[in-house]
């Protein structure tokens, strides 16, 4: 390899740690920031709770009201921080990419942050109101709330169902990478359903099927929508250069 290809190389990387420290800063601040509303982002968390509120908790740990409070703070401060990393990121890829590629990526960064708090409100307002009190009278057995467990599960449903609504993203740079296109998506419809109804059955924390159709119509229009974008990204002869 020659010097000047060397050199560009650890320039890329020394870009790069810029870029990564910059988004850690931002984590940092971020997480300061939401310490202030800590408790807030707790008693937020909390609603869906039958009665609601943090009184229906019971810490049995000393030290498990201060790991919740981290990971409040740590929740809040991702949440703050991401459009930031993101953009970060978009900088440092933006380079290496064609003009009206540079466009989409306008679009899609702010895109990929509605689509991840969408999923994460819809978890929250939607399926928690209905599983939570389901899954606390299963079966008719008295339940002890602790707030570790309880933060825990809340906070992880959040972000897998938001993580899963960046689908459409993610299938539009497959398509953009000519790995698929709109008209696959179209005719494998039935296996998109079927692959749905699994992610639901995983991802739901009720086995009852009226919860798993809640989880499975948004994620069949965000399928719907996949579709456009990825005809947004198709571009002509890219059948035949895949096949």
């Amino acid at each position: 390899m020659s010097e000047e290809g060397t050199l560009s190389i650890l320039e890329h990387i020394e870009e790069l740690r810029r870029r990564l420290l910059r988004g850690l800063i931002a984590l940092g601040i971020g997480v300061v920031v939401s310490a202030i509303f800590a408790g807030r982002i707790l008693e937020w968390l909390a609603r869906p709770l039958p009665g609601g509120g943090l009184q229906q908790l019971e810490a049995i740990e000393v030290t498990e009201n201060v790991g919740v409070f981290m990971q409040a703070t740590l929740l809040g401060g991702v949440t703050l921080a991401m459009p930031f990393i993101l953009y970060q990121l978009w900088q440092f890829v933006a380079p290496g990419l064609y003009p009206h590629e540079r466009r989409y990526v306008y679009f899609l960064l702010p895109l990929a942050t509605l689509l991840f708090v969408s999923g994460a409100l819809f978890t929250y307002y939607v399926m928690l109101p209905t599983a939570i009190p389901f899954l606390i009278g299963f079966a008719d057995i008295p339940v002890r709330l602790r707030p570790a467990n309880y933060f825990s599960f809340v906070t992880g449903l959040m972000f897998w169902i938001g993580l899963s609504f960046e689908t459409p993203l993610i299938l539009f740079f497959l398509a953009k990478a000519r790995v698929i296109n709109y008209r696959m998506l179209i005719r494998g419809w039935r296996v998109a359903i079927l692959s749905i109804a699994v992610l639901a059955a995983v991802i739901t924390p009720t086995p009852d099927p009226v919860n798993m159709s809640v989880v499975m119509v948004p994620l069949i229009f965000l399928y719907g929508l996949s579709i456009l974008l990825a005809r947004i990204a198709y571009r002509p002869g890219q059948e035949g250069r895949q096949g």
